[in-house]
């Protein structure tokens, strides 16, 4: 008996002893000993048989409690989430965290409350690119090239475009005070704009002074570019054209269902895209039919190297069902399809859920090298024509512009002069 009580003894100090080691790291350290190791050295589970949630949420923990300096939860949170979509080495499928999701929300529906100016960098804070007609900058005086230095008493240089637009943007109603400088002006100008909600301006029409072409430029697919659009054809409309020329340069992309609206109005009841998805499903987005707007004139679209996505597809449509001749460089070649999905604390996950080919069954899947840079894809134009490097090249002005010059050449040239 004294024999199995000493065996007794003698285990509980080994155990006693074990566990002093196994935890003596923590300790040192001024840690609590880890109670999720125990938990995993006693129910024999292992680190390899941990499942991915499991094992995130331990090296998470171990962040936090570990690392030598303070770090926000939400910022290695969302650190985490990115790297896990990047894993997947698809460039269109992204994790946004909350105020990333917001910003593309508002892209894609086109309108937001805010000043109606879009603002590019500078060393002094930012400069105006373009004011919206009749919004709320234009009214207070804004105006293209002005340098913007501060909002309210803040010196925004040095914040980036993302800083200061989230700056710029507020509630509807609300003023907001800047400090521009001027071209001409010996000293800064303070303007006071009242927010208001925002249309952004996606598609423009008019006449090409000293012809009969009509131009429309659309640069971006988004909630609000189908009436846009519409409004321009109606304005050139009433010209009566000989020609039409539609501009999808350096046009992003955007939403599918707003190309399919506006292909309507030149095709009906013909195959937009083949959507090949996961598990071998395939679905076909048609153009609906009775939104057709009757003219039958030679119709040019302008492309570039950045023209992707929807801007693509509607390209591509129109050149397979032969309503329109291409003219620029070869597009960017984004044959895929997302879904947005909005998550629980507001941000989202933007998910390729398949790839899309054109009528003519074309993958235009985009090709790099390890470097990233383009090998093929895309679409081809039917006529080539490169803006060379240094060129004064400015859109929509023909003598400017020589791939708007040679789509009123070809229209020229179809009309019979």
């Amino acid at each position: 008996m004294n024999k199995i009580l000493r065996y007794g003894v003698f285990v509980v100090i080994l155990t006693f002893a074990f566990c002093v080691g196994f935890s003596w790291r923590d300790v040192r350290l001024g840690n609590s000993p880890s109670k999720d190791a125990f938990s995993r050295l006693f129910s024999g589970r292992l680190d390899d048989g941990e499942t991915p949630t499991q094992l995130f949420r331990d090296n998470y923990s171990l962040i936090l409690s570990r690392f030598h300096r303070p770090i926000a939860p939400d910022k290695l949170k969302y650190a985490g989430m990115e790297g896990l979509f990047a894993a997947l080495g698809d460039p269109h499928t992204v994790f946004m965290e909350p105020q990333a999701a917001e910003n593309f929300s508002i892209e894609t529906k086109g309108n937001y409350a805010g000043i109606g100016a879009r603002l590019g960098p500078d060393p002094l804070g930012a400069q105006v690119g373009t004011v919206f007609k009749n919004g709320p900058a234009e009214k207070a005086g804004l105006k293209t090239n002005d340098i913007v230095t501060h909002i309210g008493k803040t010196d925004i240089a040095g914040m980036s475009i993302e800083e200061v637009v989230n700056f710029v943007r507020g509630g509807e109603g609300t003023a907001i005070t800047m400090t521009v400088l001027r071209k001409g002006e010996a000293l800064p100008l303070k303007l006071t704009i009242t927010r208001a909600i925002v249309i952004v301006p996606t598609s423009e029409g008019e006449m090409i002074e000293g012809t009969k072409v009509a131009y429309i430029s659309v640069d971006q697919f988004s909630g609000t570019t189908v009436d846009q659009f519409d409004a321009s054809l109606h304005d050139v409309f009433q010209h009566n054209p000989e020609g039409l020329v539609i501009d999808v340069r350096s046009n992003p992309g955007g939403l599918l269902d707003t190309a399919v609206a506006m292909l309507s109005r030149f095709i009906e009841n013909k195959t937009v895209v083949t959507m090949g998805q996961k598990g071998g499903r395939r679905e076909v987005s048609s153009t609906p039919a009775g939104n057709l707007i009757g003219f039958t004139g030679p119709i040019v679209i302008l492309m570039n190297k950045d023209s992707a996505s929807a801007a693509e597809i509607f390209a591509g449509v129109m050149r397979d069902y032969k309503r329109a001749t291409l003219v620029g460089e070869h597009s960017y070649g984004k044959a895929s399809v997302q879904t947005v999905v909005l998550l629980k604390d507001m941000s989202t996950a933007k998910v390729t859920v398949a790839r899309y080919y054109l009528p003519s069954g074309e993958d235009i899947s985009r090709k790099v090298d390890e470097d990233g840079t383009y090998l093929s894809g895309g679409i081809k134009p039917n006529y080539v024509v490169e803006v060379e490097p240094g060129y004064d090249f400015e859109r929509g002005v023909p003598a400017k512009d020589p791939q708007l010059k040679k789509a009123i050449e070809l229209i020229q040239q179809k009309r019979g002069g």
